[in-house]
C-alpha cells in the first residue's frame, strides 16, 4: 500500500487558462483513484508561509471550473520564499522563508506537491524538493518557451485571443489604409506573434530571436503600397530588441524613454515617421492570459492533472510532466529551467512564413 496520504496544489507565477482545468483533474484523479486527501496552496507558496491560508480541496471544490479562467487558488509571481520581498512602512527587505515552508508543509501532513507554473516557480519547487519536500511539476505559460515539453497549457488560448484580434484589425486597416500594429505577449520567444501572425495573415512579424531594422520594415511597407496594397497588418512579441537608432531617436525627441510605453508604440512612432503613414497599434496584454481556455487547453490540463497525481503514486518526484509528441512524459525539473525554448530563426515554421511573403524586417 502506497505511504502517500495527502498532497497539495499551487499555483504560481501569472495566470493563464487551464490552470483550473489541471486542479481539477488533479483533485478529481487524488480523490477518486488514489483516495489521497488534498490541501490547496493559496496564491502561490505564500499558503505554504503562512499555512492558515491553505485549505482542503473536495469534490465540490472544484465542480464547474473546467471552463474557468485563472485559478481558484490564487497566484503571485512575487512569492519566492527564498527571497521573500517584505514592505515594513516603506522599507523593504528581503527573507528567506524556505525552511518555514518546509516545516509548515509537514505540519500540514503533505507527503508531495504539486508545482503549477513555468520556469520560476518550477526552480522554486526543484530548490523546495532539494530541501526535503517532495515535488511533482506541472508546466504554465501562455509564451510557450518552457523546455523539455512540446506544449505548455495556455498558449493555445492566447493564440485564439491573438489570432482573433488580428481578424478584427485586418477590416479596419484595410478600410482606412492604415499600418496596424498588434504587440502581444512574448517576453523572451516570439511563438505567439509567430502563430498568431500567420493564423491572422499578419504582412510583418516581428520576434525577439531574430534581428530587423526599421528602414527594412518601411520600406516593405511602402513596397506592399506599390503594388496597391495600402494597408499593413504587424503583429509583434512584446520582447523584441528594439533597434538603438530607434532607442536614441526616442531619447531625443522625449530626452528619456517615456516610463512605461510599450514596445509597439515605440516602434509604430518609428514606422509612421519613416513611411510617412498613419499607424495605429494595439496592445493586448492581459487579455491574452485570461477567459475561459481553449478546448485543446482544457484537454492538455486535464492529461497533465491525471499525470502529476499518478507521478506521485510512483513516487517520482523532482520531475515535471511534459508532452512529447502526442504522449505525456516525465522529464526531470533540472532539464526544464534555465534553458528556454526560443524560435529557430532558421526552422521550418519561419520558412513557412516567408514562403508566403510573410516579412521578419531583416532583409
Amino acid at each position: 500500500m502506497s505511504d502517500i496520504r495527502k498532497i497539495g496544489i499551487c499555483t504560481g507565477g501569472g495566470d493563464c487558462p487551464g490552470l483550473n482545468a489541471v486542479i481539477r483533474a488533479a483533485v478529481k484523479t487524488a480523490i477518486l483513484k488514489y483516495r489521497y486527501d488534498v490541501i490547496g496552496i493559496r496564491d502561490g507558496f505564500d499558503g505554504l508561509i503562512w499555512p492558515e491560508k491553505s485549505r482542503p480541496l473536495t469534490l465540490s471544490d472544484v465542480s464547474g471550473i473546467l471552463p474557468r479562467g485563472g485559478t481558484i487558488l490564487g497566484t503571485t509571481n512575487r512569492g519566492n520564499p527564498f527571497a521573500y520581498c517584505i514592505n515594513n512602512e516603506g522599507q523593504e527587505s528581503v527573507r528567506d522563508y524556505s525552511d518555514d515552508v518546509i516545516k509548515n508543509a509537514k505540519a500540514l501532513g503533505l507527503d508531495a506537491l504539486i508545482v503549477i507554473g513555468g520556469d520560476g516557480t518550477q526552480k522554486i519547487g526543484l530548490e523546495l524538493g532539494a530541501k526535503g519536500l517532495p515535488v511533482v511539476g506541472v508546466p504554465k505559460t501562455i509564451d510557450n518557451d518552457l523546455s523539455s515539453t512540446d506544449v505548455t497549457f495556455g498558449f493555445d488560448s492566447a493564440l485564439h485571443v491573438a489570432t482573433d484580434a488580428i481578424d478584427r484589425i485586418h477590416t479596419t486597416a484595410e478600410s482606412h489604409h492604415r499600418i496596424m500594429i498588434v504587440e502581444v505577449m512574448g517576453r523572451d520567444a516570439g511563438w505567439i506573434a509567430l502563430h498568431a501572425g500567420i493564423a491572422g495573415g499578419a504582412h510583418i512579424i516581428l520576434i525577439p530571436e531574430i534581428e530587423f531594422s526599421i528602414e527594412s520594415v518601411c520600406n516593405y511597407i511602402n513596397q506592399r503600397h506599390i503594388f496597391g496594397k495600402k494597408f499593413t497588418i504587424m503583429c509583434l512579441a512584446e520582447g523584441v530588441k528594439v533597434p538603438e537608432a530607434t532607442q536614441q531617436e526616442c531619447i531625443a525627441r522625449y530626452g528619456s524613454i517615456p516610463k512605461g510605453i510599450s514596445v509597439g508604440n515605440l516602434i509604430g512612432e518609428a514606422v509612421a515617421e519613416g513611411a510617412k503613414k498613419e499607424v495605429r497599434v494595439t496592445v493586448l496584454g492581459h487579455t491574452q492570459r485570461g477567459g475561459s481556455p481553449s478546448p485543446y487547453d482544457r484537454i492538455l490540463s486535464t492529461r497533465f492533472g491525471v499525470a502529476a497525481v499518478d507521478l506521485i503514486s510512483r513516487h517520482g518526484f523532482n520531475k515535471m510532466v511534459s508532452l512529447r509528441g502526442d504522449k505525456i512524459v516525465f522529464v526531470n525539473i533540472s532539464d526544464a529551467i534555465g534553458k528556454m525554448k526560443a524560435v529557430d530563426p532558421q526552422g521550418e515554421l519561419v520558412n513557412t512564413a516567408r514562403s508566403v511573403g510573410i516579412h521578419f524586417g531583416d532583409e
